[in-house]
């Protein structure tokens, strides 16, 4: 005599328990994040009651535009299994260049708007260089990324240098008034980075090149036996990084109103710190895109925020510090987050 099994109705399953939520909800990094995020304001806020002004918030987002393309550029090349050292050397020397050529085209009356749009061209185009060598180092030289980015954070360093002889590069009061413009809190400027900085998460989570560059990450040997072209691949991640250096570079220039040899120089350490704070492991293959914005977010309120509270800027190395050690701690305790050795 045979059976009928009554199947179960999945709608009279009961619903998860709102302690299993609360508990899913406490492992979800981005939640903690954005946590620590809204305490560290409210320590500011509480330290000094103008942190929550619209005109600190304006300034947080400012600094914030100037971080948050070369984190993003960190996080596609850490990603994919890599390391980018030279993004804050882009920085400063794609910033110089721009300078040189913005001033040529302004005293030879070829327009603002023009001579800006041409800048930002050429500040794209030294970071898409500077990204080229290090694409070539590492896929035909055979470089580390670490020792090829290195060897470009240095080149950097020093031609940003040479080219300005040490000081800064014109000064362009209609760059700094074009970028001091905006609606509310957000600047013009501010709010084509973050337009870009969306962009470039839809791309990572929702394309082809995305999924790619989490497979090269996670297992290149694999990748390759898929049938990507590691190598072409891996080298376009270093340029994208490259460019997007270069773009920061830029965003630095309308922010100081001239290009500096300083400019943007140990920036990649803060990079590495957002990436590292958002989650991604430093192994490659895994990372979440909304962790590197609140990564960035909350570097910028704790160096902000010190300022604010009169606190010495000497200690903003040590402080930053502290965070990506702890933030490395967490990860190295979290679960899927090694590497079998």
């Amino acid at each position: 005599m045979s059976t009928v099994e009554t199947p179960v109705d999945s709608s009279l399953e009961a619903p998860p328990s709102a302690l299993k939520r609360l508990v899913g909800l406490a492992a979800n990094q981005q939640f903690i994040l954005f946590l620590v995020l809204v305490a560290l304001m409210c320590f500011f806020d509480f330290h000094n009651t103008r942190f929550f002004g619209t005109g600190e918030f304006t300034n947080l987002l400012v600094d914030f535009s100037e971080a948050v393309l070369i984190a993003v550029a960190e996080m596609y090349v850490i990603v994919s299994g890599g390391i980018d050292l030279s993004v804050g050397s882009t920085i400063a020397v794609s910033g110089v260049v721009s300078a040189y050529a913005i001033q040529y085209l302004e005293t030879h009356h070829f327009g603002e708007f023009p001579s800006l749009l041409v800048g930002t061209f050429a500040c794209a185009g030294v970071g898409a260089a500077v990204g080229t060598i290090n694409a070539l180092l590492i896929t035909k030289a055979r470089l580390v990324p670490f020792v090829a980015t290195l060897v470009t954070l240095s080149m950097g360093e020093g031609l940003a240098l040479v080219f300005s002889k040490g000081a800064t590069v014109g000064y362009d009061p209609a760059a700094g008034g074009w970028s001091s413009t905006g609606f509310w809190i957000f600047r013009w400027l501010t709010i084509m980075v973050l337009v870009l900085t969306l962009v470039l998460g839809i791309v990572l989570h929702f394309t082809r090149y995305g999924r790619y560059t989490f497979a090269i990450g996670s297992n290149p040997f694999a990748a390759r036996a898929a049938g990507i072209n590691v190598n072409r691949h891996v080298a376009s991640v270093y340029v994208l990084s490259g460019v997007l250096a270069g773009l920061a570079g830029m965003v630095w220039y309308f922010n100081t109103s001239g290009g500096a040899p300083q400019n943007g120089i140990g920036n990649e350490l803060y990079a590495i710190a957002a990436v590292v704070i958002g989650g991604v492991s430093l192994f490659g293959g895994t990372g979440r895109f909304t962790g590197i914005i609140i990564g960035v977010a909350i570097l910028t309120v704790v160096q902000d925020g010190l300022v604010f509270i009169n606190v010495s800027t000497n200690w903003n190395e040590v402080v930053v510090a502290g965070i990506i050690a702890l933030a490395a701690i967490v990860q190295s305790l979290r679960p899927g987050m090694k590497r079998l050795t």
